[in-house]
C-alpha cells in the first residue's frame, strides 16, 4: 500500500513509512560520513529506495543551499530586474538577490552553513524597503510551473512514489519571509491597507500556480508556511490565509489532487479550523516535546478527513538510544494511530536532523517493518 492510496484516505493493510532525509543525507555526503553501506547513494531519493521506503517528500528534488523549498518554478517579473549572486566565503555558500526598479534597489541574502548544514536568512527583502514599493515588487511577481522538470522529478521516484510539490506560500507567509516573522507583527499593526494590498496580489499569482501545477498532473500539492500556532494564530489564519487555503484546496479537489499544509511547531489551536477549510493534509506534525497535541488527538481534533503526517521527531532521535526503545515508540505509536491508518504517514516532523544516529534511522525502518501491518 503505498502514499497514493492515504491520499485516497483508503483503507490500508500496512503503515506508510514516507521519511525525510534531506538535512540528513545532504550532511553526510558534503561532510565525507556517509555510513559505508549507503556510501553509494548519490541522493536522498536513492536512501529511501534503499531502505525500502514510500516517498511523499515535499523537498525531494529541492536544492538545499538556495532555498527552503522550492524548484518546480521559475519566477516571472514584470519591469523588475532580477539579478542572483553567489559566492563561497570559507566553506559556506552566499546567495544575494538583487530586484532593481524604477523605484529603487532592494535587495536579500541567505547563507548556506556548512558545518550545519542549514539555511540562514541573513537579510531581509523588507530590510531596506519601504512597504509601498515592496507592494509593487510583489505585482510584479507570477510564477511559471515547469512541468517537464517536474516529470522528470516523477520519473525519477517511479510509479509507487508521489512528488509533493512544495512550491506555494499563504499570503501571511508571504510577509514572513519577507520581514521576518516578528517584524510581519508589526507590518500589519503599522501598514495594515499596504499588507492587504499585497497579499492580496501574492495570493491572486498564487492560486493560478495551484491551477498551473493540478493541470500538469500533480497530485500533491503542498504550502510551505510552517504552520504554528506561534506565529500563525487562528485569528490571522482566519484574516489573511484562510481564504488562500479554501481556494487551493477546492482548485485541487477539482483536478483529482490534494492541498496540505506544512506544519511545525503549535498545532493545537489551528486544528479545528484547518479541519473546515477543505485543507487535505498537515505535513510534518509536531508532538510533544516539540509540540502541543499528540498525534492521535490530533486526528481527532481535526475531524474526520484530515491526512496527518509525522512521528519521529528530533527529539526520538536524541532520546531512543536502544534499538528496543526504538521498537517500543514504533509500537506504542503504530496501536494508538490504528484508528486513522487510512489518513497517517509515519514520517519526519519536519526533518531528520544531520545529528540523527544512522544505526537509529535502521531501527526505525526495521521497528515500521515489524509493526506495519494494519
Amino acid at each position: 500500500m503505498s502514499a497514493a492510496n492515504i491520499l485516497l484516505r483508503k483503507c490500508s493493510d500496512r503503515v506508510v513509512y514516507a521519511p525525510n532525509y534531506w538535512q540528513w543525507f545532504t550532511h553526510h555526503r558534503n561532510h565525507g560520513s556517509l555510513p559505508l553501506e549507503i556510501a553509494h547513494c548519490r541522493s536522498q531519493l536513492e536512501l529511501i529506495h534503499w531502505l525500502g521506503l514510500d516517498v511523499f517528500s515535499r523537498n525531494i528534488y529541492c536544492d538545499p543551499t538556495r532555498y527552503w523549498f522550492g524548484g518546480l518554478v521559475d519566477e516571472i517579473w514584470d519591469g523588475i530586474e532580477v539579478e542572483e549572486r553567489r559566492r563561497k566565503d570559507g566553506r559556506d555558500i552566499v546567495t544575494e538577490k538583487i530586484y532593481r526598479n524604477r523605484t529603487g534597489t532592494f535587495s536579500e541574502r541567505l547563507r548556506y552553513r556548512f558545518a550545519e548544514s542549514t539555511l540562514v536568512q541573513e537579510k531581509f527583502l523588507l530590510d531596506d524597503t519601504t512597504p509601498e514599493a515592496f507592494v509593487g515588487l510583489v505585482r510584479a511577481r507570477r510564477w511559471l510551473f515547469c512541468r517537464d522538470r517536474f516529470n522528470a522529478v516523477q520519473r525519477e521516484v517511479g510509479p509507487d512514489g508521489i512528488v509533493n510539490a512544495g512550491e506555494l506560500f499563504s499570503p501571511l507567509k508571504l510577509l514572513h519571509l519577507a520581514a521576518g516573522a516578528d517584524k510581519a507583527v508589526y507590518l500589519l499593526a503599522d501598514h495594515p491597507e499596504l499588507c492587504r494590498e499585497a497579499m492580496a496580489e501574492h495570493e491572486l499569482a498564487q492560486l493560478d500556480l495551484v491551477r498551473q501545477m493540478t493541470a500538469a498532473g500533480v497530485r500533491a500539492v503542498t504550502a510551505m508556511d510552517n504552520l504554528d500556532a506561534m506565529f500563525h494564530p487562528p485569528h490571522y489564519v482566519e484574516q489573511y490565509s484562510a481564504n488562500f487555503y479554501e481556494q487551493s484546496a477546492r482548485i485541487c479537489r477539482e483536478n483529482n489532487a490534494v492541498f496540505f499544509i506544512h506544519a511545525c511547531g503549535q498545532q493545537r489551536a489551528l486544528l479545528h479550523l484547518i479541519g473546515t477549510l477543505g485543507v487535505d493534509g498537515l505535513e510534518g506534525v509536531a508532538f510533544p516535546p516539540l509540540g502541543d497535541v499528540a498525534l492521535d488527538e490530533a486526528m481527532r481534533l481535526a475531524g474526520d478527513r484530515l491526512i496527518i503526517t509525522g512521528g519521529i521527531s528530533a527529539a526520538e532521535f536524541r532520546q531512543l538510544t536502544t534499538r528496543q526503545a526504538v521498537f517500543d515508540y514504533v509500537g506504542e505509536l503504530f496501536a494508538r494511530m490504528k484508528p486513522f491508518a487510512h489518513r497517517f504517514m509515519f514520517s519526519a516532523s519536519c526533518n531528520t536532523p544531520y545529528t540523527a544516529p544512522w544505526e537509529t534511522i535502521v531501527w526505525f525502518r526495521d521497528a515500521w517493518k515489524e509493526y506495519m501491518s494494519c
